[in-house]
């Protein structure tokens, strides 16, 4: 089930969204908003997979908004402006749909969304904005995640750090979980780099990580022993 939310000043357009999507099997458009300030709040709490976004808004441009986002979020523009289309696909948007549009036109721009989320079910890394870029991060190259309040900072195996503005629950939401696991409020690490539990301390090749209370038995089901 693809989850979305709908970005739009105009009520009405936010409603002609929120009739198309109800047609379509696959897609939950979970809440509309007509200010962007709202929809940035509720992304930093409830990940989605899409967002139907306006480019002409009384506060920020759409384009800019969306670059400022630091999930990674697929993103469809709906737009009265056809000029902007070239930018548009600058920041991958997966289609760019001038108003007035019909709902056949609605639709195939979601079953594009469909299809290349299949595409990227074999994907081996992780999209992320941060320091206002994408960054294409290797699951094979991450250390370990740390969380920091509202950011999360990627520790990676050339030494590097990356800090993005994300939550813990987002971010383990983007990896593969035969492959990760959450084993602290603050920690997510790669399961194979777990070298061994030591008096409630994870062991990893340079760190070690204390187990929180919370995650201990999902460990245990994972490992097999703690």
């Amino acid at each position: 089930m693809i989850k979305a939310i709908a970005v739009d000043d105009e009520i009405l357009a936010l409603k002609i969204i929120e009739t198309f999507a109800s047609k379509i099997e696959g897609i939950s458009l979970e809440k509309t908003f007509h200010k962007q300030s709202d929809a940035e709040k509720y992304l930093r709490k409830f990940p989605v997979d899409l967002i139907f976004m306006d480019i002409q808004m009384p506060n920020k441009n759409g384009l800019d908004f969306y670059k400022s986002l630091s999930q990674d979020i697929k993103v469809i523009f709906t737009t009265a402006f056809s000029e902007y289309a070239v930018d548009a696909f600058d920041v991958n948007a997966i289609d760019y749909l001038v108003k007035p549009f019909s709902f056949d036109r609605f639709q195939k721009a979601v079953e594009k969304l469909a299809l290349k989320s299949s595409t990227e079910l074999q994907t081996q890394h992780l999209l992320i904005r941060a320091d206002y870029k994408l960054h294409k991060i290797e699951f094979e190259d991450i250390k370990m995640i740390e969380g920091l309040d509202d950011y999360i900072q990627i520790h990676l195996k050339n030494a590097s750090k990356i800090t993005a503005r994300s939550s813990m629950k987002n971010i383990m939401a983007k990896l593969p979980e035969k492959d990760f696991i959450r084993v602290h409020r603050s920690y997510i690490l790669p399961i194979k780099a777990i070298k061994g539990i030591v008096n409630k301390n994870i062991h990893l090749e340079d760190f070690i990580i204390p187990v929180g209370e919370t995650y201990k038995d999902d460990l245990k089901k994972i490992i097999g022993y703690y």
